[in-house]
């Protein structure tokens, strides 16, 4: 399982794996942090699983289609990021995509909101 989710994070331009709160966890270019591999489980969740950086709304929307899949990870969570469980049959072209789009979501300078000139 590290050794997939390490190959899948590390292709990424400027992606470097460091342990996180004990966790192997992957950042973009050293600073922010996009995915959490929790091997053996952590706290509640006593199963395999990842916690990623998603999109604005996809975080809601894959725990609505399959919550027994996916759910809302503690302390990361209320900032849109996605927990992915990893036990049984795990499908690992799906597991990229999500390892892509929270490398996108942490990546992509975010837009100011202010109008200064």
């Amino acid at each position: 399982m590290l050794a997939e989710l390490r190959r899948v994070c590390e292709a990424l331009p400027e992606a470097t794996e460091r342990l996180s709160h004990g966790a192997p966890t992957w950042f973009v270019r050293g600073r922010r942090s996009f995915v959490t591999l929790w091997e053996h489980g952590h706290h509640d969740h006593r199963f395999a699983h990842l916690w990623c950086a998603a999109p604005p709304g996809a975080q809601q929307e894959l725990i609505a289609a399959d919550p027994a899949r996916f759910f809302r990870p503690p302390y990361v969570g209320h900032r849109g990021w996605l927990g992915v469980r990893l036990d049984g049959d795990v499908d690992w072209t799906e597991v990229a995509e999500l390892c892509q789009d929270a490398y996108d979501a942490v990546s992509t300078p975010k837009k100011s909101t202010s109008s200064n000139p």
